[in-house]
């Protein structure tokens, strides 16, 4: 015996669907099951897709393409209807995408069979089918597929669509409305299978109206009308009404969440169908899944409606412009809770004529922290308009914090004690015409520097305790000064951990994004915020999370240049006190982030120990602090590097030969033998040590 013939026997049938050439070849038993001649063919794509139910083909869409990416069966339940629409069986398909050895996911050939499943046609009964089946495996089957997608539904948008989707075994409606009440009048909340327009007669309608729905309401009970004569009967004032939809039979269910009927749902079908007690007992049980999808969409909205209040009423703002700067800035909340957390940026006019710009992140991303970030913003922008420098607004804005979050906890009560929050916090005070950042830092990242040329380095700045955490906490202040064309960008740590990295990580994702070209600071905002949610956000080993399990901020700033030289040069400064030699290490990272792309390493390894050894003589032999400059200049492969570190002090190094023993000494010996160029300038008060490097071994730039 042939295998078509057993697969025939069987209801069962074979196609072959070339994507990429649009055609589609059936056997026999699968043109019959599509409704097509019973006889082997080859049809174009179109032919076959008419034949499918439109919903049904976005979702076999969906499942073949997931197939063809994970190399799997793709299986699904389709209806196949006929020229006018109708229902004529429902099949089962499953086939395997086979795709071409090139790897062209879009030519891929579907390789499978159809056979059909035992599910009643609309208006008849188990025994007019041509297969026996378990209906109720398959009615409970289809319950568990509604509540589901009911309930993964976040909208009530969302719910009516797949309410209007749902395609139950056997008596699929082909008209649905869910009406709701308001005082003493009835709604409708929502309707599919009826033209626009057509509702408006049953909108606004009292609830002591002779129609259906009203009753429904009204009593809490079911109603089914299983022909046009009863319609007309039990309801005849609103049978007009309902006559012109030609329909043959309605079901009328409340719709109960928590005790309430909160409405009602009508499914209209075109079909009689006659309402056994399986078919009362799926539609009641929609009717109550699609009543709790409606109550949790109905209170996701009200939340959103209230975060998007919150969020509009403490959108971060920039302010006016800054003379000869240019200012873009960007807020992401997190993706879970009400949309809304403790990350904030300001931009504020200061009394002298500068202005501030403020970035911080409240511990958290509810609530509660979104309420201590407006509380902070207020304190801060108080503080700062009295005309306070950094380091005293960080100072003011700590004991501030601290009093609120003790606030905070006393009245949570002994049975749900709060945790103190704290808040992290970087102010900068922008001089525009000089070009100059007073910044003052309470346990935020560090800014970050794009030189005119494109070279984004981390700028290390001095920095206390977050906010909060103690009621008396310094916070220094570093001053960083841009250049004409240099851009600075402070962000909170969101940017960077976001997606499974840590800071060092999220560092190196971001460093491409800023040293890409672009005049746009805008382009560079959105771009820094497409680096972390975009496709390619997560490549590196470790757990991925959530591309948006934290909030975030980020303010970019540039100085606009005039007429900037051909290759514009990289410049950094730092100031290492007496108190802080760890701060020497910040100079030889600053050196190496100036030097990443130099040619020769092993110049670099002589920079940074250079640098190393200038900063610790001055303060090991001086009293003072040590001014470390640094300056990269010229065309690429042939640039110049020079470092100059300048102290307080008159008296001048000068050359030692150290013994084999000798712990010091070598400063200079090494400067000689490692430097292309140095020397000592004696300056009017003290003095100034340097050196050169080329790149390409030259007499420098």
């Amino acid at each position: 015996m042939r295998t078509e013939d057993v697969l025939a026997a069987i209801a069962t049938g074979l196609w072959r669907w070339d994507n990429a050439a649009g055609t589609v070849t059936l056997d026999a038993e699968a043109a019959r099951l599509l409704g097509l001649p019973p006889e082997p063919g080859v049809y174009r794509e179109a032919a076959v897709r008419s034949r499918f139910h439109p919903v049904d083909w976005n979702e076999i869409y969906g499942v073949v393409n997931l197939a063809v990416t994970e190399g799997t069966l793709a299986e699904a339940r389709l209806r196949i209807v006929d020229e006018r629409g109708q229902v004529l069986r429902t099949v089962r398909s499953r086939s395997k995408p086979v795709v071409p050895a090139d790897g062209d996911t879009e030519s891929y050939v579907l390789i499978g069979t159809l056979q059909e499943v035992a599910e009643p046609q609309p208006g008849s009964s188990a025994a007019d089918t041509p297969i026996t089946g378990d209906w109720r495996r398959s009615r409970e089957a289809f319950l568990l597929d509604a509540g589901r997608a009911l309930a993964e539904a976040r909208s009530t948008e969302e719910v009516l669509r797949v309410a209007a989707s749902l395609s139950m075994p056997g008596f699929s409606p082909d008209g649905l409305a869910v009406f709701g009440s308001a005082g003493e009048r009835l709604t409708i909340i929502g309707h599919h299978g009826q033209s626009a327009g057509e509702e408006d007669p049953f909108t606004d309608m009292p609830l002591d109206t002779d129609y259906p729905a009203a009753e429904v309401v009204r009593t809490g009970r079911a109603i089914y009308l299983p022909s046009p004569e009863e319609y007309r009967r039990r309801y005849p004032a609103t049978w007009p009404l309902a006559r012109r939809f030609g329909r043959q039979s309605w079901a009328y269910l409340p719709l109960v969440s928590s005790g309430r009927t909160m409405g009602a749902w009508m499914a209209g079908f075109q079909h009689p169908v006659r309402f056994s007690p399986d078919e009362r007992a799926v539609l009641s049980t929609v009717a109550r899944m699609l009543a709790q999808a409606l109550a949790r969409a109905g209170v996701a909205e009200t939340e959103r409606e209230l975060s998007l209040g919150l969020q509009r009423s403490m959108m971060p703002t920039l302010g006016p412009d800054i003379p000869g700067m240019t200012v873009a800035a960007r807020y992401v909340p997190t993706g879970g809770g009400l949309q809304v957390g403790g990350d904030w940026y300001d931009m504020i006019p200061l009394p002298n004529g500068r202005i501030a710009l403020i970035i911080g992140d409240v511990q958290g991303h509810d609530v509660r922290a979104a309420g201590l970030m407006g509380q902070l913003r207020i304190a801060l922008r108080a503080y700062a308009s009295e005309g306070h420098r950094p380091d005293a607004v960080l100072s003011r804005a700590s004991r501030f914090l601290s009093g609120l979050t003790d606030a905070y906890e006393g009245v949570a009560g002994d049975d749900e004690p709060a945790a103190p929050r704290f808040a992290t916090c970087l102010y900068a005070e922008v001089d525009p015409d000089a070009g100059t950042l007073d910044i003052a830092r309470a346990g935020h990242p560090d800014p970050v520097v794009v030189s005119a040329d494109g070279t984004a380095v981390i700028r290390q700045t001095a920095g206390g305790l977050p906010l909060g955490i103690e009621t008396d906490s310094d916070y220094p202040t570093t001053r960083v000064v841009l250049e004409p064309g240099e851009t600075i960008m402070l962000c909170t740590d969101g940017l960077i951990e976001t997606g499974g990295h840590d800071m060092a990580t999220g560092w190196t994702r971001l460093r491409p994004v800023l040293e890409e070209p672009t005049e746009d600071l805008e382009e560079l905002a959105d771009a820094l915020v497409q680096a972390v949610h975009g496709p390619t956000s997560h490549y590196t080993t470790g757990p991925l999370a959530d591309r948006r399990e934290d909030d975030i901020a980020v303010l970019v700033l540039r100085r606009e240049s005039g007429r900037a030289p051909e290759t514009p040069a990289r410049r950094s400064v730092l100031t290492i006190a007496q108190a802080e030699p760890e701060r020497i290490s910040v100079g030889r990272q600053l050196v190496r982030e100036l030097l990443h792309d130099w040619k020769d390493p092993e110049q670099v390894d002589s920079a940074v120990l250079m640098v190393s050894e200038m900063a610790t003589n001055v303060l090991v032999h001086t009293d003072g602090d040590a001014l470390m400059a640094a300056e990269v200049s010229g065309e690429r492969g042939e640039r110049r590097l020079r470092v100059e570190v300048a102290d307080a002090s008159d008296e001048l190094p000068h050359k030692r030969r150290p013994g084999e023993m000798a712990s010091s000494g070598r400063g200079l010996v090494l400067m000689e033998m490692l430097a292309d160029a140095w020397g000592v300038d004696p300056r009017g008060e003290g003095k100034s040590i340097w050196f050169e490097l080329y790149e390409g071994g030259g007499a420098g730039v």
